[in-house]
Parts: structure tokens; sequence; C-alpha cells
């Protein structure tokens, strides 16, 4: 389409300037409706309300989308134990470490400082050494030792290790390695594979007007794709999707599988990669069963059947987003969020009449469990499920910090019912929205914020005034990463379910509006994440009101979206991709 470029300017002005326009749709871990295996049918049953002026009589077409019962049940995630929780591990553990720590203090070499970094990073273990990595990295930035670098593996490694522990460092340091007479990069870069790769991926920390780094991503992937061939997994790998877009842990246990074959190897890396790897693993474990005797002391998965039982898959997004062994607490009290969502959501999508969502929402925005008495049978045990769940979150601040963070909380679930409620209006009511009314309303109710208000009090101690007042207007990177989380779930939506328009999607609104197929619009979607990935990199290193841990978390949240509908939509389907990353994360030891 010749008028491509106007088209995404015009149809998404949130993306070229400060706006705070809002995002995606659906729900954060809510996830598009119905694959190739879920189609929705109508079907008239009895509205067994009490306190609801639908009466017995009153016939309420209810939608169904047939989601299949969860594969990981009750019992088998009971059954799970792991051999790696004994003090024999953890004192191993500690002794490596120590030789670790060693490494660090007496590699003297700029290069072989930042390859050793990159490899901890990649490896899963950085977590272990954070101050350690700090002062290096501290040192090599003051010492200007990256600036003067010939090599372009070792300039671009640099770059990208520096800028993304939050030093300042200009694009300007691979000026050395354009050809001035065309202003692009040398050609005689072209068979630097190693180079290309680091260029590769150093492109994608590159924020708003970067021109340098746009260069180098097409320079380094036109190039790249020359070398692909079956023995080349590393570069086919990091061409489906770059290393700063990917879920950290899923990475981690790749890069263990891909390091241990490197003639490079160090074997004290490597065994204490696999040893943490497992003991971590065994931790997550542990997390799995408590939530699973939660999830089925809810009763909400056998109460309300229409709806998807995702115990697992709401667990597993916990560990992309935070899978150090302490953030126990805040994994599991997550994993509510995320079960509570996907059932909510389920609930505005398919099930509820448009009556009933009126009400289910009111109640949610008062907060009032009186308000209970007007809901139908099967909202009443969801909405006590979500009032005693945040409520118990609420106490618990209250208990360990001192300050009472309600409303902030009921804040949040009341803008997300809101926004379900104006998505199930437009279905009741056929509206088509335009891309800009999808995206003010659909970065909201893809729950993205919701989860970040909440594991901001989990991990942020103290809080700050500053803090409060860019989490209640959802500033910053809460915004984009709800974007990307949002425009990740569209792409992963199936062809079919497009056709079958039960709720809009970006993909479909800017069809509409600029007449493009849906390969183009899929195209213009992509091209959207990208500048907001651009976004997002500049605020992580602005002065922003939140912890490292916190802004880290946030990135986190969009990688884990760009992992889980990479495929489709990994959430609902329980397709052999989630279900391998499921094993190979949470159930299925490394073997040492």
């Amino acid at each position: 389409m010749a008028s491509m470029s106007h088209l995404r300017i015009a149809s998404f002005p949130s993306l070229s300037n400060n706006s705070r326009k809002l995002l995606p749709s659906l729900s954060s871990i809510n996830h598009l409706k119905t694959t190739s295996s879920c189609s929705v049918k109508g079907r008239p049953i009895k509205c067994m309300t009490e306190g609801v002026e639908t009466s017995e009589q009153t016939q309420v077409v209810r939608r169904s989308a047939n989601y299949k019962p969860s594969i990981w049940n009750y019992s088998y995630i009971q059954s799970l134990k792991s051999d790696y929780l004994d003090e024999t591990c953890k004192k191993r553990v500690n002794y490596l470490k120590g030789e670790v720590r060693m490494m660090l203090d007496q590699v003297m070499d700029p290069i072989h400082q930042l390859e050793l970094i990159d490899v901890l990073q990649r490896l899963g273990l950085a977590y272990h050494f954070d101050n350690e990595i700090d002062t290096l990295l501290m040192s090599i930035f003051c010492n200007d030792e990256y600036k003067n670098e010939k090599d372009l593996h070792a300039a671009a490694l640099g770059f990208r290790l520096l800028r993304q522990h939050g030093f300042n460092v200009p694009q300007e340091i691979f000026i050395r390695f354009l050809n001035e007479s065309t202003g692009n990069f040398s050609e005689s870069f072209s068979n630097d594979t190693k180079g290309l790769l680091s260029l590769y991926e150093v492109s994608y920390l590159s924020i708003e007007n970067e021109s340098i780094l746009e260069k180098a991503r097409e320079f380094a992937t036109a190039h790249l794709q020359e070398h692909v061939n079956d023995q080349e997994t590393t570069i086919k790998h990091a061409l489906e999707l770059p290393l700063h877009w990917r879920m950290p842990r899923l990475e981690s246990r790749w890069f263990i599988d891909v390091y241990e074959k490197r003639e490079d190897k160090n074997h004290i890396l490597l065994e204490l990669a696999k040893l943490d790897y497992n003991m971590v693993q065994a931790i997550h474990q542990e997390d799995l069963k408590h939530m699973s005797r939660w999830w089925s002391n809810t009763g909400l998965a056998e109460k309300l059947s229409f709806s998807r039982d995702r115990l697992m898959e709401n667990y597993l997004w916990t560990v992309g987003v935070f899978y150090e062994p302490q953030f126990g607490y805040d994994r599991r009290m997550l994993t509510q969020i995320n079960a509570l969502i996907t059932t909510i959501d389920d609930v505005y999508d398919i099930y509820g009449s448009l009556e009933e969502l009126k009400l289910f929402t009111d109640a949610v925005e008062r907060w009032d469990i009186n308000a209970i008495e007007q809901l139908p049978d099967y909202m009443q045990i969801c909405f006590l499920a979500l009032y005693n769940s945040i409520n118990e979150m609420a106490y618990d601040a209250m208990k360990q910090q001192g300050i009472c963070i309600i409303s902030y909380l009921k804040k949040s679930w009341a803008d997300l019912c809101k926004a379900y409620m104006l998505e199930a209006e437009w279905y009741y009511s056929g509206y088509k929205p335009s891309l800009q009314q999808y995206i003010d309303n659909a970065w909201i109710s893809i729950s993205a914020p919701l989860i970040l208000v909440h594991v901001y009090f989990f991990v942020t101690n103290p809080v700050t005034k500053e803090g409060l007042v860019c989490l209640e207007k959802y500033q910053n990177i809460i915004h984009w990463s709800s974007m990307i989380l949002r425009l990740a779930n569209d792409l992963g939506t199936s062809s079919e379910e497009l056709q079958r328009g039960d709720v809009p999607k970006s993909i479909q609104c800017y069809m509409n509006e600029s007449g493009a197929s849906e390969e183009e619009a899929r195209d213009h979607i992509r091209h959207l994440i990208n500048v907001t990935w651009n976004k997002m990199n500049e605020d992580r290193v602005t002065n922003l009101p939140f912890s490292r841990d916190f802004i880290r978390i946030a990135m986190n949240l969009a990688r884990m979206a760009q992992c889980m509908y990479q495929h489709g939509d990994g959430h609902a389907s329980q397709d052999q991709v989630t279900k391998d990353r499921v094993l190979s994360m949470l159930i299925q030891p490394i073997k040492l």
C-alpha cells in the first residue's frame, strides 16, 4: 500500500507524541476468546437470579467458547517432587558461586569482563552477582573503554550491556563502522556473523530517532538472513525474536543447552547454571502446589464451567515476570490476580448478559459487599472471590508496610471492569470502533495496568508519593508495557476469530480504516510494537519514580506477552508450544 506510513501515523497518534493515549484490548491475561478448537455458540438457559429484576421465566441467551478442561489437573500438580532442595545442592551452589565471584574479581580485560557478564545473564545467573556486575560495568563506563573499540562484536556487546543497565551510551560510538561515502554500515562486516549478531541484538535497545541503530538493524538483519542455514540455530533463534524481547527464564533454558555445546564453555558456569535452574524450578513447583490448593478452594473452575480453567498458564505468566526465588509471595499473589482476571474476562466476554454485566461493574466500582445481593448466583461467587482475595492482599500490605493500599487496588479493578463493560456494549450493539477508540479502551482491558499496580506494592518498599502519582495515572512505563501486551495479544488472534468478529481487535480496526489486507494490518501492528519498545527503552533510563525491580518487571510483562502469543493464543488454547514450555520451565529438571 502506497500510503502505509501515513496511515500508521494517522491511525495511532499516541505513538507520535507524549500524550497518554490508552492502548490494547481484551483482558491482560485474558486471551482471545476462541481458537480453532473453540467455537462460540448461543444457547438459552434460565437465569437463576434472586435479587435481580430478571425473573426465573426470563430466557437469556448465553454464549459458550467450549474451552477444554485444563490438561494440568490438581492431582498431577500436587504430585510434583524435586530432588534439588536438599542441603547438598545448596552447599554445592554456594561453593560454585564463590568460584564465579573470584572469576569476576580476577578477570581484567574489559572484553572478557563483558563476555562473562553476558554469559551470566543469559544463563540466568546474574541475579546472584548484581553488585559485582554493577561495579564492573561502572568501571568500564567511567574509563570510556567501550568508545574506542574497533571490533564490531565488542563495541556492540559493551553498548548493549551498558544501556541495558541504565547507562547513557550514545549511538554515535558506531560511526566508526559506517562507510564514509554511503553513510551505511561498511560491507566489510557482512561476513562477521559474531559481530552481526551483536549488532542486531543491540539495535533493539534503541530509542526514538536513533537513525544509526535503525541502520544497524537493517544491515545486520539483511546479512544474517544470508547466513541462515540448518546448522545456524543461534542466528535463526535471534531473527525469530531478539534477545531484548525474550522472556528471560525461557531464554535461559534454551541458552544452557546452547552453551553446553560450545567449545569455549566454562564448566563451573555450566554446572552452576544447571543446578540453579533446577533448584529455582523446585521452588516454583512449591509455589504452584500452593496456588493449586488455593484455586481448588475457590470453587471457581467448578462453579463457572464456562470460563477458562488455566491455573498452570496463569502461574507461567508470573515466572515470566519474576522467576527469582525471593519473589515467591509476589508470584503467588500475581497468580491469584491472573486467575481472577481470566475468570472475570470470560464473564464479560462470553457469559454475562448486558444487564448482569452492568450490575457486576457497579458492584466492583462500589467495592461494597452488600452489592452482592443484586447479583446472579454465578456472579456472587465470582465477586466474593475477588473481594476476599484483594482485601487480603491489602491487609498483608498493611501488616508488612503499614500502608493502606485498598483504594488503589479497587480502582484498578473498577477501571478494568469498566473497560470490559464498554467492549460488551460494543458487542451487543454491533458497534465497530475506530482504531483510536479501540486503543483508548483496550490498553486498560488487557489488564496490564491492574497487574502492575498490584505488583508495584508487592516489590516497592518504601512507597513514594511520586510513585503513587504515576501509578494512579498509569503513566510512563506502565502505559508502554500495557500497549505491548495488548498488541501482542491481538497478533495472537487467529484469522478465523477475526472473521467471526466477536470482539474487534486492532487488526480489524486498521483493516476497516485503511483498506489494508490482514497481513498488511499484522505488519502494521508489529511496527507499532517496535515503536512502543523504543518508547519503553527511553522511559527506563529516565528519572522514573520506580525501583529497578519494578521497571524490570514491567518490561518482563511485555516480554512474557510476546512469548505467550508468539505462536497464537498460548494462554487459552493449551497448544503444544505452551505445553512444552511448561514442561521445560516448571516440570522437567535439566539433566546434570
